[in-house]
């Protein structure tokens, strides 16, 4: 499924396939873990119920807890980790304190950012709860307390199907399992594919609505070096935001309120009175997006060879055309930063994978590794896998087409608004089982809250502009990837081009936030909705949209009927080579276990795994993004460490590095020591893992981290919030 995932609260386009681990396979599974010595010990996002098998291995590792413990993701202490907006956080006190990154809760932030009050830029401490402020109405905040084995009744209508109807019946089973769930109300339900259409999971959460920004650094501090940091060691980032989950006062999830009342959650984690030196034990509990570690050799190569080189030149142009507009244009500087900081960072991403997967010659490896395992490969098996090559190379090449059209429909607020509009009245005159997943009744909420949030984040001239660019590139297509609708609708030049975009934008009424829900009570309902532009455009092109669908549904329903066969063919191989298998990241619950280590990323080239506040001033320019704020360089040079300096080094921690295994999503994480304390927050990787997602090479990969003992300095001696302090049991010194 093409769809929009979150990496760093920014978008990347990405073909989802999810897969833990499988219970047909829990043979070659048990034997892979019995063999963990004979691949990289620290390597692997294992779901926590495969810890207890990994005992032996993380006793050797320094984890000094029972890892009985930290089998089940409802229980304490994982209960404690929760997803947040497009990354992972977790509870910190029993009053719903939540902890995550600045740039995870960038949204919220600037959401609350106006020309009066710019909580971006100066950072944001509330004087109480009263003064804690709401988030952008479509926040979220999940809390897993549900995690069972469905396969049976997924996969048993989709027996002797294919193709579509595969994919019909497997979606199908898949809703009235969600429906099933959720009708207790109060909670939010999912289905996990594992191991590419093997094994289901149904997914219970609690989805809290009610969200607050309770505490937030300056700009320079929690993103301190900004795009010339990113993804780059040594680091000087105090990455990191403190927010508020509320309920109301029955205890259940509820929109804001200012009666609601801080949700109590199963667990919170505490933070270290103590911070960790190199080579100590290390573990990140998160929810890690999506790895691609077992995707086919062509897949490989096509990243490396397409897919990424378009991806960052479609960024870059985007990225050129949001800050030129925001030059001028104060205002939309201010609504357009964190969609400008998603695109960046996206931008960095590809660049990253293309440059590491080259680095560490992946296609070439790959290559080999799949020819090694289809040449013990034979019958049913290897006849699906010659399949489900074929098909994987017919899609491969719509792929720029479906890049852009993804990207029109996402990286715009007004035009975004028209088609979800139409598709919702469309998908509202049918039964609610047989509806679109995200129109069913149980989305609507969510819909409403992406419509109210549009007027902080959009210009006309700046949507016009992206759109612009977006469908330059679009016309430039071969013939083959054209659409007929979208020809018809922006003609095929860019003289044309503009002058649809002008009559579009200089008629629409989509930008008031009535006219928008207006339509969106009318569309809820399967009612006509009032004549306008962009609806008039949304509804010639949805049909295109729903057709574009159903070849997209055709596809995918014969990649779930065929990839299992490529995983028991990848299952038998690594057996036979003595490998442990792992599952790849799907956006559930994933443990990483590892310890804090240096980083030599080329010849001669050695950094320590710790930085400090030295660092700071450093690098301080006095000029964005190397300008530290007057009160934190104060601070460093008062030199008042108190209980949070560094016992050897004599000073202030700000980062570290582990060599831990991550990827997006892990955005957020919290960091463990041995003993299951709180030591650091999830925030980076380093340049030279980037393609990590891909391929995992021990050399390189390693994570970046908020040092815990940098957060609470900042709490007690630069921006003071000493009810926080005493709410986190932290001493205030």
């Amino acid at each position: 499924m093409i769809h929009i995932d979150r990496i760093k609260s920014h978008f990347i386009l990405v073909v989802d396939y999810r897969m833990p681990v499988p219970s047909t396979l829990a043979a070659s599974l048990t034997l892979g873990l019995a063999l963990t010595a004979n691949a990289h010990a620290d390597e692997g996002m294992w779901m926590p119920s495969q810890l207890p098998e990994l005992a032996k291995q993380l006793r050797e590792a320094g984890f000094r807890g029972d890892p009985r413990d930290l089998a089940a993701v409802t229980q304490p202490p994982l209960s404690a980790v929760v997803k947040v907006g497009g990354g992972t956080g977790a509870f910190v006190s029993g009053e719903g304190l939540l902890l995550t990154n600045h740039h995870v809760a960038y949204g919220v932030i600037q959401y609350n950012t106006s020309a009066k009050e710019n909580l971006i830029e100066h950072g944001f401490i509330a004087k109480d709860r009263g003064d804690e402020r709401a988030a952008n109405p479509d926040f979220r905040v999940l809390v897993t307390v549900g995690f069972d084995k469905v396969t049976d009744a997924v996969l048993g209508p989709a027996k002797g199907k294919t193709g579509r109807a595969y994919f019909d019946a497997v979606d199908a089973a898949s809703k009235r399992i969600v429906a099933d769930c959720e009708r207790e109300g109060g909670v939010r339900c999912s289905i996990a594919n594992m191991y590419y259409g093997t094994d289901f999971y149904r997914i219970r959460q609690l989805e809290l609505r009610d969200v607050r920004l309770v505490y937030a650094p300056p700009r320079a501090i929690g993103n301190y070096g900004d795009e010339i940091d990113n993804f780059m060691w040594p680091r000087h980032s105090g990455d990191f935001t403190l927010l508020r989950a509320y309920v109301g006062k029955d205890g259940k999830p509820a929109d804001y309120s200012a009666d609601n009342v801080p949700y109590q959650p199963p667990a919170h984690l505490q933070i270290a009175a103590q911070g960790p030196q190199a080579g100590d034990y290390a573990m990140l509990a998160g929810y890690p997006g999506i790895t691609y570690r077992h995707r086919t050799a062509a897949e490989f190569d096509e990243q490396v060879n397409g897919a990424l080189p378009q991806r960052v030149a479609v960024f870059d142009q985007m990225i050129a055309v949001i800050e030129a507009a925001g030059k001028s244009d104060a205002e939309a500087r201010t609504r357009y930063a964190a969609q400008l900081q998603s695109l960046k960072n996206n931008r960095k991403r590809a660049a990253g994978e293309l440059e590491g997967m080259q680095r560490s010659d992946a296609v070439r490896l790959r290559g080999e590794d799949e020819r090694g395992m289809l040449a013990i490969t034979h019958g049913d098996d290897a006849r699906d896998i010659a399949a489900l090559q074929s098909l994987l190379a017919d899609a491969s090449a719509l792929r720029e087409r479906d890049l852009l059209l993804t990207l029109i429909g996402t990286q715009t607020q007004l035009l975004r608004s028209a088609l979800t509009l139409e598709r919702l009245r469309l998908e509202s005159a049918k039964s609610d089982d047989q509806r679109e997943t995200g129109y069913q009744q149980r989305d609507q909420a969510l819909i409403e809250g992406t419509l109210k949030q549009v007027q902080r984040r959009y210009s006309p001239a700046v949507e016009k502009m992206v759109l612009s660019a977006l469908l330059t590139r679009y016309q430039q297509l071969s013939d083959a990837q054209r659409v007929p609708e979208f020809d018809a609708a922006f003609g095929r030049t860019p003289a044309q081009l503009q002058q649809a975009l002008d009559k579009l934008y200089a008629g629409t009424r989509l930008g008031e936030e009535a006219e928008r829900l207006s339509r969106f009570a009318a569309a809820r309902a399967a009612e006509p909705v009032a004549a306008d532009p962009l609806m008039t455009l949304a509804a010639a092109l949805v049909p295109a949209q729903l057709r574009l669908e159903n070849e997209r549904k055709m596809r995918e329903g014969e990649q779930l009927r065929l990839r299992p066969a490529y995983m028991r063919a990848l299952f038998a191989w690594r057996k036979q080579q003595g490998r442990a298998v792992y599952p790849d990241a799907n956006s559930t619950l994933r443990i990483s276990y590892g310890r804090v280590e240096p980083l030599a990323p080329r010849d001669a080239v050695s950094f320590a795994p710790v930085t400090t506040v030295a660092g700071i001033v450093e690098k301080n320019t006095g000029q964005e993004p190397f300008d530290a704020p007057k009160p934190l360089l104060e601070a460093i040079a008062k030199g008042d460490f108190g209980s949070t300096a560094d016992a050897q080094l004599k000073t202030q921690p700000v980062n570290f590095l582990t060599n831990l295994d991550t990827t997006g999503g892990n955005s957020g994480s919290p960091v463990l020591n041995a003993r299951g304390e709180l030591i650091g927050l999830n925030f980076d990787s380093n340049w030279e893992a980037v393609s990590a997602s891909w391929w995992y090479d021990p050399r390189y990969k390693r994570a970046i981290h908020v040092d815990m003992r940098y957060l609470r300095w900042l709490l007690a001696k630069v921006y003071p919030a000493p009810q926080l302090l005493q709410e986190l049991r932290l001493p205030a010194e």
